[in-house]
């Protein structure tokens, strides 16, 4: 009377589960991308060169600010001068002070002469990180690209 468990209702097939495609289409990424690299290449042109105005006349005078820069130049005889004018032995830390507290954000370059002792140098940009400044740079020449050390 009874089904068995294998009766009745139908075949016993193996049920089909869906797959999900797990795999992401690249095609329309990169024909968007495309797209949007040619908008740009047009589009960058066009944003440099900006907008033309005729400015107005006027009588006005420039300003006369000074530079926020100082150049402390040493020569062959450890002679320093401050953006042209030499200075006493000792004062270059009282002078470097005075500046740093007239503009916080001074840079000072330093052109030495190679024939200086690098200890020298040392002592120079020793005082100028004791005056408070923190951008110091040494001025170069630029030399032969193909010449190593």
């Amino acid at each position: 009377m009874g089904m068995g468990p294998m009766g009745g209702g139908g075949g016993t097939g193996s049920r089909s589960t869906p797959t999900t495609l797990a795999e992401i289409n690249v095609t329309p990424l990169v024909d968007v991308m495309l797209v949007l690299l040619i908008i740009f290449m047009i589009s960058a042109p066009l944003m440099q060169q900006g907008v033309q105005v005729d400015l107005p006349k006027a009588n006005a005078g420039t300003l006369n600010e000074t530079p926020e820069q100082i150049v402390l130049v040493v020569n062959k005889g450890r002679q320093i001068s401050m953006n042209g004018t030499a200075l006493p032995p000792g004062t270059l830390h009282t002078r470097l002070e005075a500046m740093a507290e007239a503009k916080p954000n001074i840079e000072v370059f330093i052109q030495a002469d190679q024939n200086v002792p690098y200890g020298f140098i040392a002592q120079v940009m020793a005082e100028v990180k004791k005056s408070k400044i923190s951008r110091v740079g040494l001025v170069t020449e630029p030399g032969d690209p193909n010449k190593r050390l």
